[in-house]
């Protein structure tokens, strides 16, 4: 079995990885980054389409092109890589405060190895999820994709899934996947989508839905699928007030039905960790310091919550991975100041902020408003006000805070920092 040492180790290769273990690397330290695919840059590879790097490199660039910036910065450094590597368990060794983290990897290049680190970076991005977590009744046809496999079928494989589609779920990857199929001569009959509102950017609904008169329905859910060998069609039943009203339901014939039904955050190797995760992002829960209740382990990225642009992923894993080379050498924020989503706001991250530090804090609203006004505030005090043009739940909403935010305030350990929206 071959064995490896490293000062951090970036489990997966995509955006994040790669940009917290360039930031590793910066700083002077030793990282490799291991990928279970053939190759870099994630799901970035299959999404041709462009709008990513606009924030990041300041000019619209693909998919594979946003990642390709990233790869040759990585084979300049010479930063081991390890594809085609899965891992199969991480742990800590040794006792508090001087432990190290042990994993155990496979590779049919490789075999097995077992990797030593003191540091690891979680960046294994988010998967889908599929039939089963939202229970659409039906039989199991032929005919029942994620979005993001049919993305991977047309932009990668060069296979068409079908030819009359419906996509349920209005996320940004069916939205892209709406004009994808349309472009390859698909028609794509509706996207239904539960909630009343759009679960996408607003640039895609836009541009993937109205600049090809695809319909939107809002407030609706899929309530069966039909066909047995093959799909056939879809139910859809309207809702009103939150509830379903089965007289108004009606049949939409397709042959195809693609699911956009939300993203999750890969979590099972951190769980087995001991990470704790946070239930209203699937992520771990992190500090100031983007570090997990275990102690060198750090997250960024879609693992640790979804993100609606890449060029966020890159920030916040440059973030990680500068605060693992500082926890390396020793060095991490003594006080913290707990952060909590209050009225209107999904969740923020990360769970704290070091109040003699800069913070990027990303949250998400519950509400979809115009000129919204986001408050700050620690116990009955306001000490920030911050006006929104626009807010609403798929569109991430950033805040920085640094020093100055904070002079003339008292903190403490107990001290809770709580964002509203109103």
């Amino acid at each position: 079995m071959k064995e490896l040492q490293f000062d951090a180790v970036v489990i997966g290769g995509g955006a994040a990885g790669m940009a917290a273990a360039l930031e590793l690397e910066r700083s002077g330290c030793s990282a490799a980054i291991l990928e279970r695919e053939d190759h870099l840059g994630g799901i970035l590879m299959q999404c041709i389409h462009n709008g990513f790097g606009l924030q990041e490199f300041n000019e619209e660039l693909t998919g594979p092109e946003f990642a390709g910036r990233f790869i040759e910065k990585i084979k300049s450094t010479g930063i081991p890589v390890y594809l085609n590597t899965t891992v199969i368990s991480l742990r800590s060794e040794g006792s508090a405060g001087q432990n190290h983290k042990e994993l155990f990897c496979v590779s049919p290049d490789q075999g097995v190895m077992k990797i030593s680190a003191r540091a690891v970076v979680l960046s294994m991005g988010c998967r889908e999820r599929n039939r089963g977590n939202v229970r659409i009744p039906g039989s199991r046809p032929a005919g029942v994709f994620t979005a993001g496999l049919a993305q991977r079928l047309v932009n990668i494989e060069g296979y068409i899934p079908g030819k009359e589609v419906v996509i349920i779920g209005s996320g940004d990857i069916g939205l892209i996947m709406a004009r994808r199929m349309t472009w390859v001569g698909c028609k794509v009959k509706a996207v239904v989508e539960i909630m009343p509102y759009p679960a996408g950017l607003t640039r895609n609904i836009v541009q993937c839905l109205k600049d090809f008169d695809i319909p939107l329905y809002l407030s609706s859910q899929t309530t069966n699928i039909f066909g047995n060998d093959r799909v056939e069609g879809v139910e859809v039943t309207p809702m009103e007030n939150g509830a379903m009203v089965p007289e108004k339901k009606f049949r939409i014939d397709c042959d195809t039905v693609l699911l956009s039904v939300g993203l999750v955050p890969e979590n099972e190797l951190s769980k087995e960790a001991g990470v704790e995760l946070n239930s209203a992002t699937g992520g771990p829960l992190v500090d100031a310091g983007l570090m997990t209740n275990v102690e060198g382990i750090f997250a960024c990225g879609n693992v640790l919550h979804v993100h609606d642009l890449v060029d966020y992923v890159a920030e916040e894993a440059r973030l990680a991975g500068s605060f693992a080379a500082n926890w390396l050498r020793g060095g991490h924020p003594c006080m913290q100041v707990r952060l909590k989503a209050g009225p209107s706001i999904r969740y923020v991250n990360p769970g704290k902020l070091n109040p003699q530090g800069g913070n990027k804090i990303f949250m998400r609203s519950l509400i979809v408003k115009n000129d919204a006004t986001l408050e700050l505030k620690i116990g009955a005090r306001v000490i920030k006000t911050l006006k929104q043009r626009h807010v609403q739940p798929s569109e991430m909403i950033t805040v920085e805070l640094g020093p100055k935010d904070f002079e003339n305030v008292s903190l403490n350990a107990e001290s809770t920092l709580e964002f509203s929206l109103a």
